[in-house]
């Protein structure tokens, strides 16, 4: 790969990856309802499962889904379903009462499978490996993947620090749950795209 083809490959995984998504909304609400520490497993699945990702649509997924065109739309109603189920689990985050938040935060394992139900997440591996591994050969595919994982990391760390600072502002269960409930609005709203393209 090119230095240019790389800078260019680079400066389009920062920016898919920095931009608000169901991911990075799930990080802020997650760092503002349950702290940094606790949301490291769910920064860790979503740091892993994009590259992972990568890799198995750069090898071969994507035939699959062309052979079976029927996959994309039971890809859909998973994405749909997956996602409101979420923004349903944010909402209700908020505690009851002064003390700990009812919910807990995602693990790695539901963090890294949930990039295969994420619409952003299909578009910005679909995109990347189309514009950057268009050869399909495994080292242009392992280098998307490896540019991914570094962008990842500081995407990540970003929402999840700015949920946490947030939350220094919402003290009360009220402001909590006013929080929560406009996060799982912005979720849902994340589907707008995928249900009128």
């Amino acid at each position: 790969m090119t230095s240019d083809l790389f800078a260019a490959l680079l400066t389009f995984a920062f920016v898919t990856v920095i931009t608000p998504g169901p991911n990075n909304l799930m990080l802020m609400a997650s760092g503002a309802n349950f702290g940094f520490r606790r949301t490291l497993p769910h920064m860790a699945g979503i740091g892993l499962g994009m590259p992972i990702m990568v890799v198995l649509v750069g090898t071969g997924v994507m035939q699959l889904f062309d052979r079976f065109p029927m996959s994309y739309t039971i890809l859909k109603v998973l994405s749909v379903a997956y996602l409101l189920w979420l923004a349903w689990k944010i909402a209700h985050a908020a505690p009851p009462k002064a003390g700990e938040a009812t919910g807990t935060p995602l693990t790695f394992l539901q963090a890294a499978a949930f990039q295969w139900v994420n619409p952003k997440a299909w578009t910005m591996v679909l995109s990347a490996v189309t514009l950057y591994a268009a050869s399909r050969d495994m080292p242009a595919v392992l280098w998307v993947a490896a540019t991914y994982l570094g962008v990842s990391c500081i995407s990540t760390t970003s929402w999840t620090l700015l949920g946490q600072q947030l939350s220094r502002f919402l003290k009360t269960p009220r402001m909590l749950r006013i929080f929560n409930t406009i996060m799982a609005g912005l979720l849902v709203a994340t589907l707008i795209p995928v249900l009128w393209p």
